[in-house]
């Protein structure tokens, strides 16, 4: 018997199950993520969830998905099946934007690859269903989310249709999904239907397909034939999609395959911050499971830092956040947050330094609208293009207090935020925008321009070109007064839909005028369910206008080139070969090295 609490964790085991005097379980919870026991973890948090509403539940994570006997461990759940891809849709953790497989899995112990399956929803899917015959199968977290309709996959070069209809689940949960998780059980347990849960989309039969008739509450998307040959029919449901994203006002999408009608229900409301609060509460052992023998990578990354805030008002077109996690910002209440610290202090690993509190972007907590009826009513897809919202309160005053009050805690010796900082709100929070850059950078700050010419900019739905020039005088001016070394981290992106290699050139231009190197280039990915991904298929933009688009590899190869050379040198950047000693402080550093550890290595 291993020396553990056998009911600490969610049981992962047949005798963590006994352990709890369990004679079955109610859920069987699969997971293609090792299961590291954290609300960083979506396979934690939903089985958490489920535990604390009275059912018994029991995980496998990562199954052979060659043999449904792995799923096995409990005996039959006697009310269904949960599952999930994990934090990442399968095919972005398998493969690269190059269509190349990945060397490592974030989410694997050890960083292995291979203990997750292509499409790792509709295979764990048909998985159950092989081992469980009859009992109801619900699908849900990021991959099915964005997979929800009709889509293109980039990896397989082809349209998809919705992930329900391949899998053939009862039902799939898209979004972060707290509320429609717990009425679905509570449904299935009680023998009631599934039909009209917010947040969720079925599809029903050729019988009740018949019976369901458009009106003025619906939106019909472009039936899956016309998807498939129609490269304007993917622009087209975007739009759509889009425009029906609000819980309080959005409509109810349907979508033709055959005879059957794919329903999507409107989404479900963002929690309160008193719900978020508790599932952030949850009694998480704050660790993977006692079974791994091998780091988790994902788990090193986030292992000393607090989540804090849900959603991103940004809504840029090459990131499927907002198609998941929607673009209204709910925050945690300082309070929890504070019992999180907390909490944190008593791990064994930690050593006084919280790595990171933030979100999708780390200046965004506590914002909010300054009239929330406003937003019940509003149809746009993103709080801050092509303008910030008149609506959208970027308070920075709640984070400024938040900073405070963890750092005068006793035991915390540094408070970092290395989620990205977002360049447009950062100009407009000037005094907490210092504070970040004095108190709590660890050494390096991600921004993420994305890019720098106008046009391109606006494709994306990113804001001004000037914004990461002003940001940077901010940054080296504080720099200067504090006496600090630090270091920005831009991230760029190359070949995104519309850009050329001469609007590429603007980018390369300003690193070589800084002779910067980047360490991080995302070469373009058009994800599920995107904007970016719309345009990448139609070679249009949202307004009709053609675009050029790279493809093949061999037209993506130039622009990635581009950012991924050297300056100033076939070897080292100019800041090395003149030994890190350039009084720069935005050139690009591996993480973690001071000049005197260089020139140390150096002797």
């Amino acid at each position: 018997m291993p020396e553990h609490d056998l009911t600490a964790f969610i049981p992962l085991t047949r005798e963590e199950m006994k352990a709890r005097k369990w004679d079955a379980i109610d859920i069987l919870l699969v997971s293609g993520d090792a299961y590291v026991d954290h609300p960083s973890f979506c396979a934690a948090l939903i089985g958490r969830l489920l535990m604390n509403a009275g059912y018994r539940v029991g995980m496998i994570a990562q199954p052979d998905w060659k043999d449904p006997n792995s799923l096995k461990t409990f005996g039959t759940p006697t009310i269904g099946c949960a599952i999930t891809s994990g934090n990442m849709d399968s095919m972005i953790c398998i493969y690269t934007a190059g269509r190349r497989m990945r060397h490592e899995d974030m989410f694997s112990p050890g960083g292995k690859t291979g203990l997750k399956p292509p499409h790792a929803s509709v295979v764990y899917t048909q998985l159950c269903k092989a081992a469980f015959p009859g009992k109801p199968t619900v699908l849900g977290g990021v991959e099915a989310s964005l997979r929800r309709v009709a889509h293109y996959d980039y990896w397989q070069d082809k349209m998809r249709p919705s992930f329900l209809v391949d899998s053939k689940a009862d039902i799939l949960i898209y979004g972060m999904g707290e509320r429609a998780t717990l009425e679905i059980f509570k449904r299935l347990k009680n023998g009631e239907s599934l039909a009209g849960i917010p947040g969720t989309a079925r599809f029903p039969g050729a019988k009740e397909s018949a019976e369901i008739v458009p009106d003025e509450h619906t939106v019909l998307l472009p039936d899956y034939e016309t998807f498939c040959k129609d490269p304007d029919a993917i622009m087209t449901q975007t739009i759509q999609v889009e425009r029906e994203m609000n819980p309080w006002s959005g409509k109810r999408l349907l979508q033709q395959y055959g005879n059957r009608y794919l329903v999507v229900e409107p989404p479900q409301p963002p929690l309160k911050p008193e719900e978020f609060d508790a599932v952030c509460e949850f009694p998480y052992v704050g660790r993977p499971h006692w079974i791994y023998t091998e780091r988790i990578p994902a788990f090193e990354t986030i292992k000393d830092s607090i989540p804090v805030v849900r959603g991103c008002p940004g809504g840029c077109a090459f990131c499927g956040l907002v198609s998941h996690q929607n673009h209204f910002l709910v925050s945690r209440t300082e309070d929890s947050i504070l019992r999180s610290v907390e909490k944190l202090k008593k791990q064994k690993f930690f050593h006084g330094t919280i790595s990171d509190i933030g979100g999708a972007a780390g200046n965004i907590y506590g914002h909010g609208p300054f009239d929330p009826e406003k937003c019940k009513r509003c149809c746009r897809p993103t709080c801050l293009f092509p303008s910030p919202c008149p609506n959208y309160h970027a308070d920075q005053s709640r984070l400024i207090s938040l900073l405070r009050r963890i750092t005068c805690t006793e035991g915390v010796k540094n408070l970092f935020i290395n989620s990205g900082i977002r360049l447009d709100l950062a100009l407009m929070q000037p005094e907490l925008t210092e504070q970040i850059i004095r108190k709590h950078v660890s050494g390096h700050v991600k921004v993420a321009p994305e890019h720098l010419h106008p046009r391109v900019l606006h494709l994306m739905r990113k804001g001004k070109a000037d914004e990461f020039p002003k940001f940077k005088k901010i940054f080296d001016r504080v720099n200067k007064e504090t006496g600090k070394e630090q270091y920005l981290i831009p991230l760029f992106i190359s070949n995104f839909p519309g850009c050329t290699e001469a609007e590429m050139k603007v980018v390369d231009d300003f690193l070589s005028q800084y002779n910067w190197s980047p360490q991080q280039v995302q070469d373009y990915i058009p994800l599920p369910m995107t904007m970016g991904a719309a345009m990448y298929c139609s070679g249009k933009a949202p307004d009709g206008t053609p675009i050029q688009v790279n493809r093949g590899l061999a037209e993506r190869r130039p622009q990635r080139n581009m950012l991924r050379r050297k300056r100033d040198g076939e070897g080292e950047t100019l800041a090395e070969q003149r030994g890190g000693r350039k009084n720069n402080n935005h050139r690009f550093r591996p993480r973690g090295k001071s000049d005197g550890n260089r020139k140390k290595g150096r002797r």
